[in-house]
């Protein structure tokens, strides 16, 4: 077993979970991410936590709910890591559990990359600052507009409260990626105008090597033109996986873009917008996919004020 990896694990888990040897740990994985899974676990018990180790099959798609037994696990833990290919991040079974108390990490797509080097390296207490203070712009804001290369993307937000992933998750019902650095909010649906020019990465996709440009007409993505547009709007289907379901800012200096969105929409530097569930932060949409895609160095207004330059936060 992969020492290195045990201990970046025992770091994760006493730091940014505050993990105590008196709680129950539950970690979740699926097939493709077994081994990881496995160097969680080793770490949980050689914390002293009472660790469980639940291995799923590999979901579809991210937004896919697990297993019924799965998820009643999670809510029966302190604290439950989910390291899986398809992100859990926005699935009943992470809101439910988050409810009931329990403390989740949801690390969907993780390599063994990313699991040694980059975003989980970051000075958390430095990410979760400013990912608070972008948090509190977002919740106080009415419109966020996000323009770049002469496309510009209109996205009311009044009367939502914004989200912060800082990746401490140390109180009871915290949870959030790992690793983290984001600051997100859920869109007014079917409100959002205009076009915006994806040159990051996509989820399920990976980093793009030509931009994608996509159109949004009344909250829904009604194009979506470039070399990777149809493979898009597939994963997407054809209902409401479509609505405009959250606007995001990444704060993770130490993140990448590694062509994974679990890191690549924490870069400092980036926004992303994602399609499909957001009922789980605060929107109504339940598709039962969600996909983001992230922009490299912005220009971001938030009611008609400037408050990232190509991507620097003023």
């Amino acid at each position: 077993m992969n020492e290195q990896r045990i201990e970046i694990s025992k770091n994760v888990l006493r730091d940014c979970l505050g993990l105590s040897s008196h709680e129950v740990l539950a970690v979740i994985a699926d097939d493709a991410k077994r081994e990881l899974g496995e160097s969680i676990y080793e770490a949980g018990k050689r914390l002293g936590a009472e660790t469980l180790f639940l291995l799923m099959q590999e979901r579809s798609k991210s937004g896919e709910e697990p297993p019924a037994a799965i998820a009643e696990a999670m809510i029966r833990a302190d604290v439950a890591v989910c390291v899986t290919e398809h992100s859990m991040t926005h699935t009943r079974a992470r809101k439910e559990a988050a409810a009931s108390g329990t403390r989740v990490a949801t690390m969907p797509g993780m390599t063994d990359d990313m699991f040694s080097h980059g975003a989980i390296n970051a000075d958390y207490p430095q990410v979760k600052a400013l990912t608070e203070r972008v948090t509190a712009m977002l919740s106080g804001g009415s419109t966020v507009r996000i323009a770049k290369e002469g496309y510009s993307l209109t996205v009311p937000i009044h009367g939502r409260d914004g989200v912060p992933s800082t990746g401490m998750y140390l109180n009871p019902g915290e949870s959030g990626n790992l690793p983290s650095g984001e600051a997100y909010i859920a869109p007014v649906e079917g409100t959002a105008e205009g076009q915006i020019l994806v040159d990051g990465s996509v989820a399920g996709i990976g980093a793009l090597k030509t931009p994608m440009l996509l159109t949004v007409a009344q909250g829904k993505l009604s194009a979506a033109e470039g070399e990777a547009g149809e493979q898009l709007l597939k994963m997407l289907g054809e209902g409401d996986g479509r609505w405009l379901g959250e606007f995001g800012i990444g704060t993770n200096n130490k993140a990448r873009i590694t062509g994974v969105v679990l890191e690549d929409e924490k870069v400092y530097g980036t926004i992303h917008v994602a399609f499909g569930s957001n009922n789980t932060f605060g929107g109504t949409i339940a598709a039962g996919v969600h996909i983001d895609a992230v922009v490299m160095k912005p220009d971001v207004y938030i009611d008609d004020v400037l408050i990232m330059r190509a991507g620097e936060l003023i």
